[in-house]
């Protein structure tokens, strides 16, 4: 077999957890795949898994919840055509292996087959975005529960009219290794945590909610003095100004959307669009559209898997093919899709490194990493003092898009008025409503501060979630139909 992996250390940690200790090796993995090709199909692999998480709550100071869980499988996948089969099983071993196998094969047409074995080279270097150690092991349970504690304090510290603090911890310990028949075997080992906060401040009766937070795939260390500070700053203050928001105007306006997480629009609004699956089968409104112009010029759209330590990234896709930034959108004119290996053998396009599921029980389909826009020129003052009357939209909250025809709503969580050039008064049950191509078009100025979310993105396709990354620089977007409740 093929190695293709960040490293030597990080497919001997995989081997020693989901082979070894199973009676497994190269060889019966190459056997169970072979067996699939009895029949003719274009490709299976092997899909191993080993995930420990962890979760603990913090509510009206004492800890409310604790859970922690270990989850371990196979998958295995055939593929002939554009029809796929495909079992899994929660227990490994070689019995387990050879009975999903048979259970894919029937999907090929009947004759013999083969597998195919083709020699593929790992990158120079290798890669490594992140650390691959246990970040549940970073700290104890005594120090989970100090951490959570201690953003309390601080968020309580802020403002008397705090009269609640609610916080959660997360950890995930994720091991994985691929096999396919092309010969290829990858591994990955992927950290990932996260901190939320959320507070309820109160003032003549009214309450009003905020909350921040943030992480990626590192241990919980990252979680300093100074983090959590921010998050229950940004937290506390996004409350502190719903108090004083008044009801949103409603219909078309100018609108400026702040770097950061308000990319999640684009990931929702333009990104599900720009996967290759929807696109191979004409169902997105960017089907068939590639060199044509779909946004405004300036505009470039790019879906990074190589962030290092980035909630989004991935060594390796969930099919053992490298991450990489592919350019979407360069200028306004779209240059490609998100693609998973079927649908780009199918559409006769490159893979893409996209390949996702959820875990070991879930098919892979072409996902989004971290999907984002760059900067442009402009200053982020500039764009605001050129807006006479409009939104500005610092947060969102949940929203709705139709694949079809890009349509959305989305809702922001926190938003100001704009008046000649200024903010004015911040405005409560704002509503963005559009078109994501359209919207695309409309985008007139684009700031120089593109910044990444902090890391708190979980991206949800046909029933499966995965963690992804957002971002974007400072947009003004002409026209945008803006429901309120003013």
């Amino acid at each position: 077999m093929i190695p293709f992996e960040p490293n030597l250390r990080t497919l001997s940690a995989a081997r020693d957890i989901l082979l070894t200790p199973f009676g497994l090796d190269e060889g019966k993995l190459i056997s169970a795949l072979g067996s699939m090709f009895t029949h003719k199909v274009d490709y299976a692999d092997l899909y191993f898994q080993f995930t420990k998480s962890e979760g603990w709550s913090l509510e009206e100071g004492i800890v409310k919840t604790g859970s922690f869980s270990i989850d371990q499988g196979v998958g295995v996948r055939a593929v002939s055509g554009d029809r796929t089969a495909f079992s899994y099983s929660d227990e490994i071993s070689e019995r387990a292996l050879l009975e999903a196998a048979k259970a894919t094969r029937t999907i090929g047409r009947q004759g013999a087959g083969r597998v195919k074995v083709a020699a593929v080279a790992a990158p120079a270097g290798g890669r490594s975005l992140y650390l691959p150690d246990d970040p549940l092991a970073s700290l104890d349970a005594t120090e989970k529960v100090s951490l959570l504690e201690r953003i309390e304090r601080i968020a309580r510290k802020k403002d008397p009219r705090i009269v609640q603090v609610m916080a959660g911890l997360a950890g995930e310990y994720d091991v994985v290794l691929v096999m396919r028949s092309d010969g290829v075997i990858a591994a990955d080992i992927r950290p990932l945590v996260r901190l939320s906060i959320t507070v309820i401040a109160e003032q003549d009766g009214r309450r009003e909610m905020g909350s921040s937070g943030g992480g990626g795939r590192f241990s919980y260390a990252y979680f300093d003095e100074a983090v959590l500070e921010k998050y229950a700053g940004d937290a506390v203050a996004a409350a502190l100004v719903n108090l004083d928001a008044r009801p949103a105007p409603a219909g078309p306006m100018t609108v400026v959307l702040a770097p950061g997480w308000p990319g999640i629009l684009l990931h929702e609004a333009i990104g599900h669009g720009l996967e290759g699956d929807f696109n191979r089968k004409g169902s997105s409104t960017f089907a068939g559209r590639i060199g044509q112009r779909v946004a405004a010029r300036g505009v470039t759209v790019v879906d990074d898997g190589t962030l290092a330590d980035r909630r989004g990234s991935l060594n390796i896709d969930d099919e053992g093919n490298p991450t990489q930034c592919t350019t979407l959108i360069e200028d306004g004119i779209l240059k490609g899709y998100i693609q998973d290996t079927m649908n780009a053998r199918l559409m006769k396009m490159p893979v893409t490194g996209n390949a996702r599921r959820e875990s070991f029980a879930h098919l892979p389909m072409p996902r989004m990493t971290n999907t984002y826009m760059l900067g442009g020129e402009r200053d982020p003052g500039e764009i605001l003092a050129s807006v006479k009357n409009g939104l500005y939209a610092v947060n969102f909250g949940g929203g709705q898009v139709d694949i079809t025809n890009g349509k959305f709503v989305f809702s922001a969580s926190e938003a100001w008025m704009i008046e000649d050039g200024k903010l004015t008064y911040p405005v409560k049950g704002a509503t963005l409503i559009g078109n994501g191509p359209d919207v695309l078009n409309r985008v007139s100025m684009i700031g120089n501060d593109m910044r990444l979310d902090s890391g708190v993105g979980v991206c949800g396709k046909e029933g499966q979630s995965v963690p992804v990354g957002v971002g974007q620089p400072t947009l003004r977007i002409d026209g945008v139909t803006v429901g309120g409740t003013a």
